[in-house]
C-alpha cells in the first residue's frame, strides 16, 4: 500500500486527534509505540540469533568444531549478500552513519525498506558467526520505525526527528535493558542536540523498549556483583583511560582503512566476499574468540574464568605450562577483533562496532590488569578493569562517554564503579578525540563532507534543499545574439543577468546589464555588435548540490548576489540568489523555534 493511501485510510483518525489529544500526550503516545516495536524488534532479533547459534553448535562435535567456526561466518556473509542482491534490490546502509545522515540532512527520512532489512541481515550475519555487532542494526531497525510512524501520521520535521531518535535509544535500551544509556545514546551520536522537555518521550521510549524486552526475553548480556572500588587504584584508573583512547585510535583508523579497502570493488563484488570470508574464517580458526559478538568471552571475563578463554584455540596446550601464554592470546583478539569487523562488514555482511568495541575493551582492560599483576609491582582487582576497559574503548570509539558510562553502570550493576566509570571514560574521551576528532559513525560523513557537528546556522542551511532554491527565470541568449535583439529582450523582463549558453546548454559567460549599459545607447551598432563581444566569464559557479555554506562563502569572496547553478559537464540550470538563502534561512529558523 502506498504512503498517499494510508494518509488517506487514515485521515479522519489524525482529524479525530487533533481536535481532541493535545501535542504533547500526542508525542507521548506516539513515543510508546516507538518504544514497543523497537523493543519486540530487539528481542526478536535476539531470541533468533541464540536459537540459530544453540542450533549450528549442537550440530557439531568437539574435533570438528575450530573448522565448523571458521566457515559458518564465510556461509552467513553469502546468505547476506544474497538476501542483499535480490531481495533489497543492493541496497542496505549499513551502521548508524546513514541515520546519523538523515537527521542531519534529510529531515529524519529513513527509508521504509530499514524496517527489515537491517533485522534480516544482522541475523544471517551474527547467528552464523560473523565479528560483529547487533546494536547498530536493531538501533537503525528502531530509528526507523519512529521515522516511518512521523511520516504515516503527518509528524512535522522538528516531531519527526525526535521519534527517529527515540526508536534509536528504544534499540540500544532493549538490547542492553539499560533505558538511560538508550537516551544518551541517541543524544550523543544520532540527534547531537536537544531540547531539554524532548527527553521525557525519549525516557519512555526507552523505558517502555525496556520493560518489553525484560518481560519477553530471558537472561542480562553482563552481571557484575561489587560494592567498592579501592582508591589506591585511581592512578591505574587513569592510566587505563590512556591506554584505552589509544587503543580506541587503532580501532577507528583501523576500521576506515579496511572500509577504504573494500571500497575498491564497489557494489556487492563476489570477490569481497571470497576474500573476506576465507580471511575472517583464518582468523576465527586461530583465535575462537573472534567467533560471533563475543559476549561469552566478557562473561567468562567477569566470572573469573579468564583461564577458559584458551579453549578451542590452538593455544590450549599451553596454559599449563606458560602463564604468559594467556596473554599472548588475548592480546592478539583484542588487536585482531576491529579487524575481524571491519573484514565481516566490508565483505558483505552486517553489524556494527558497538559490541565489537565492548568485546575488545573488556579484552583491553583485564590485559591491562593481568599485566600489572603479572609483573608483581601492584595488585589490582582484573574484574573490575574488564568492566573500565569496556567504558573506555566504547567512550573513545563512538565519542559517547555518558552513554558508555551508564551503559556499562547499567548492563554490569555496577554503579559502586560509578566514580572509576567517569575517570576512565572521560579521559579515554578526550585523548581520543584530540587524535580522532570524529567517531567511527562520523568520520566517514566527514570525508565526504558532510560535517554533523556543524554549529547551528550550518545546521540550518544543510536542512535546505538548493534545487528548491534555483531560480530559472533568467532569459537566456545566444552568443550570437545581436545588440539590438539585447535590447529588445531588456525591454520585456526584469531581470539584470542574462547567461550566455551555447546551442547544448553549456554557459559560457553571463551579461550583466550594469556592465552593457553604455553600449544599450549606441544604436549604430545594434546589428554589429554580438552578445560574445560583450558577455563576461562567471565570477563563480555552484553545483545544482553544492553546500549553501559554501556557496553564502562564494557570494562574500566575489561580491555577487547572484550566482549561475550548472551541472558538472557545464550545463546551465539556472541562478541562485543570495537573498534567497537567507529568506529562507530565516524562515527555517522561525520554524526551528516556533517547533
Amino acid at each position: 500500500m502506498s504512503l498517499h493511501a494510508v494518509h488517506r485510510l487514515l485521515r479522519p483518525l489524525l482529524i479525530w486527534r487533533a481536535r481532541h489529544i493535545s501535542e504533547r500526550m500526542y508525542m507521548l503516545i506516539l513515543s510508546v509505540l516507538v518504544g514497543l516495536g523497537a523493543g519486540l524488534a530487539a528481542v526478536l532479533l535476539k531470541t533468533a540469533i541464540r536459537a540459530q547459534q544453540n542450533l549450528l553448535q549442537s550440530s557439531i562435535s568437539e574435533p570438528q568444531r575450530v573448522f565448523a567456526l571458521s566457515l559458518y561466518p564465510i556461509i552467513g556473509i553469502t546468505l547476506t549478500v544474497l538476501v542483499t542482491k535480490y531481495l533489497l534490490g543492493g541496497q542496505l546502509g549499513r551502521g548508524i552513519g546513514p541515520i546519523i545522515y538523515s537527521t542531519a540532512r534529510e529531515n529524519s527520512v529513513v527509508p521504509r525498506s530499514k524496517l527489515y532489512s537491517q533485522m534480516i541481515t544482522a541475523f544471517l550475519t551474527v547467528s552464523f558467526g560473523g565479528s560483529a555487532g547487533t546494536e547498530a542494526p536493531i538501533s537503525v531497525t528502531g530509528a526507523a520505525l519512529g521515522s516511518n510512524i512521523g511520516r504515516v501520521l503527518h509528524v512535522d520535521r522538528r516531531r519527526r526527528r525526535l521519534l527517529t531518535g527515540c526508536g534509536a535509544a528504544a534499540g540500544v535500551a532493549a538490547i542492553f535493558n539499560s533505558p538511560i544509556a538508550g537516551v544518551l545514546f541517541a543524544v550523543e551520536t544520532i540527534l547531537l542536540e536537544l531540547p531539554a522537555q524532548y527527553f521525557i518521550p525519549l525516557l519512555i521510549s526507552s523505558a517502555t523498549a525496556t520493560v518489553v524486552s525484560k518481560f519477553l526475553y530471558e537472561g542480562q548480556p553482563f552481571v557484575l556483583i561489587t560494592t567498592s572500588w579501592p582508591v589506591d587504584a585511581v592512578p591505574f584508573y587513569i592510566l587505563l583511560g590512556f591506554f584505552t583512547a589509544i587503543f580506541s585510535v587503532y580501532m577507528i583508523r583501523t576500521y576506515h582503512w579496511f572500509e577504504r579497502f573494500f571500497d575498491r570493488w564497489p557494489g556487492l563484488d563476489w570477490r569481497k566476499v571470497l576474500l573476506g570470508g576465507a580471511a575472517l574464517g583464518g582468523l576465527i580458526f586461530f583465535f575462537p574468540t573472534l567467533y560471533g559478538e563475543g559476549y561469552n568471552t566478557v562473561e567468562q571475563l567477569l566470572r573469573g574464568q579468564s583461564d577458559r578463554l584458551t579453549d578451542g584455540s590452538i593455544f590450549s596446550v599451553y596454559q599449563d605450562n606458560n602463564p604468559w601464554m594467556l596473554l599472548v592470546l588475548v592480546l592478539f583478539s583484542l588487536l585482531l577483533k576491529v579487524v575481524a569487523t571491519s573484514i565481516t562488514v566490508g565483505a558483505g555482511g552486517n553489524g556494527g562496532m558497538f559490541g565489537s568495541s565492548l568485546f575488545a575493551g573488556a579484552l583491553a582492560g583485564f590485559f591491562f590488569a593481568r599485566l600489572l599483576n603479572l609483573s608483581g609491582v601492584v595488585h589490582i582487582p582484573e574484574v573490575h578493569f574488564v568492566v573500565l576497559g569496556m567504558a573506555g574503548t566504547l567512550a573513545g570509539v563512538i565519542h559517547a562517554p555518558l552513554t558508555a558510562i551508564f551503559l556499562i553502570a547499567e548492563i554490569t550493576g555496577g554503579y559502586a564503579l560509578f566514580v572509576p566509570l567517569m575517570l576512565v571514560s572521560s579521559s579515554s574521551y578526550l585523548i581520543t578525540k584530540y587524535f580522532e576528532p570524529y567517531s567511527v559513525y562520523t568520520r566517514k560523513l566527514t570525508a565526504r563532507g558532510v560535517d554533523v557537528y556543524a554549529n547551528r546556522d550550518r545546521g540550518l542551511l544543510a536542512q535546505l534543499d538548493p534545487r528548491k532554491l534555483l531560480e530559472t527565470d533568467f532569459i537566456a541568449v545566444r552568443p550570437n545574439t545581436t545588440l539590438g535583439e539585447l535590447v529588445d529582450i531588456f525591454r520585456h523582463t526584469s531581470r539584470n543577468l542574462f547567461p550566455v549558453v551555447a546551442a547544448g546548454g553549456r554557459l559560457l559567460g553571463i551579461v550583466s546589464l550594469d556592465s552593457v549599459r553604455d553600449a544599450l545607447f549606441d544604436d549604430a551598432h545594434y546589428t554589429t555588435t554580438q552578445v560574445r563581444e560583450l558577455m563576461q566569464p562567471a565570477r563563480a559557479v555552484v553545483g545544482p548540490n553544492d553546500d549553501l555554506q559554501h556557496t553564502l562563502t562564494l557570494f562574500d569572496r566575489h561580491d555577487a548576489w547572484a550566482l549561475p547553478v550548472c551541472e558538472e559537464d557545464g550545463r546551465y540550470l539556472g541562478f541562485i540568489l543570495k537573498s534567497a538563502i537567507l529568506a529562507r534561512y530565516r524562515r527555517q529558523l522561525i520554524l526551528e523555534s516556533e517547533a
